[in-house]
């Protein structure tokens, strides 16, 4: 029979997922919004008049390209592989879940290493995998050996590393990533390193990729190509990888519309570089200001900046930035995180904006 409680014909889920709260971002109305790592820069104008161009083009009474051929040809050009090696969804979320969805599930285990980025277990346990986690050093870097001690004993399925990390925005020096790598290889597991800041740090693991190696990299354009409104992502990885996600992702997952409009951002490439630069000089000039404070501050390679405030409780803190319109992140309750707001890389009007609050409320 079908578990139902007291209420008349309400079937109960799954006893996991009642026991789970939902992933959610507070969406508050406020002047100045600090709280999600969105672009505080719109793309260029000629790009809104490509996406015009884009609906109008779109033959709405069809399905869309069930494989998105050419919006993973185009990305599979920019970073130098195959179509193939691409696989392309409705934001990294859904990359995640459905990498997740192959090679998770009852039986298998996913590994993280706190504190990182809440969706990856979120996911894990969504689709029935269960979680190991490590633990960060207290600058939140990886400590290595303790990473391959824990790969080699639960051998996960499927190891996240998160480069830049999130919240902490720290950058894993390459011979981290290529340790766990071997790691994950010699336990029968995959390594998935989530590049969703990549563009703003001085390194990547896309070039260790080939079809003999079991790493996959996921991206966003939600970041860097500004583009948080669109829900797009995609993973690079080995074609034998790609071709199982292909198998468990929704069939026309993909709409016509945001592959035109994909394809249409890798025409703004320069663009997106200067928006970039701008923000990574905007992330040196808000750290350097936030280190006159009473706050720790975490050197950061993301579009995000975690602080401390060293003799004020932080939800106190958000509370009081939000008396004064600007929303920021709240981690306290995340993993290892107590106290600590996480502060999106605005336009230099808005980040004045906080400091200046936040220095009121400090002082």
């Amino acid at each position: 029979m079908t578990p139902m409680d007291g209420a008349a014909g309400r079937v109960q889920p799954r006893d996991d997922i009642a026991l789970m709260a939902g992933y959610h971002s507070p969406q508050l109305d406020v002047e100045v919004r600090l709280n999600t790592n969105e672009s505080p820069m719109p793309p260029p104008a000629a790009f809104g008049e490509a996406v015009a161009a884009a609906a109008r083009s779109v033959t709405w009474n069809r399905y869309p390209d069930r494989q998105a051929t050419e919006l993973r040809s185009r990305i599979a050009a920019r970073h130098g592989v195959s179509p193939d090696q691409v696989f392309a969804a409705n934001g990294s979320n859904e990359v995640l879940q459905c990498l997740l969805l192959a090679y998770g599930g009852t039986g298998r285990c996913a590994a993280v290493f706190e504190p990182t980025y809440a969706l990856h277990s979120h996911l894990a346990r969504v689709t029935g995998t269960a979680v190991i986690e490590g633990e960060r050093r207290e600058d939140f870097t990886l400590d290595a050996d303790a990473a391959l001690e824990l790969i080699a004993s639960a051998q996960p399925s499927v190891t996240f590393l998160c480069s830049p990390n999130n919240p902490s925005g720290t950058v894993e020096p390459r011979p981290v990533v290529a340790a766990l790598l071997d790691a994950a290889a010699s336990t029968g597991g995959l390594l998935c390193v989530d590049e969703a800041y990549a563009e703003f740090a001085p390194r990547s693991a896309l070039d260790l990729v080939d079809d003999q190696t079991p790493l996959a990299v996921t991206r966003t354009y939600s970041k860097t190509w500004a583009m948080a409104g669109a829900r797009l992502g995609y993973l690079v990885g080995p074609r034998w990888l790609v071709a199982e996600l292909d198998k468990v992702a929704l069939p026309y997952h993909l709409d016509a519309l945001k592959q035109s409009v994909g394809i249409a951002a890798l025409d703004f490439v320069d663009d997106m570089q200067a928006r970039v630069g701008a923000i990574v000089a905007e992330r040196t000039r808000l750290t350097d200001r936030l280190s006159g404070l009473g706050v720790d501050v975490w050197p950061s390679g993301a579009n995000f900046v975690l602080i401390r405030p060293r003799d004020r409780d932080g939800a106190e803190v958000w509370q009081q930035l939000v008396d004064r319109s600007v929303l920021v992140r709240n981690c306290s309750s995340w993993p290892r995180l107590a106290g600590c707001l996480r502060i999106t890389v605005g336009t230099p009007q808005e980040d004045d904006r906080f400091l200046d609050a936040l220095e009121d409320i400090l002082g």
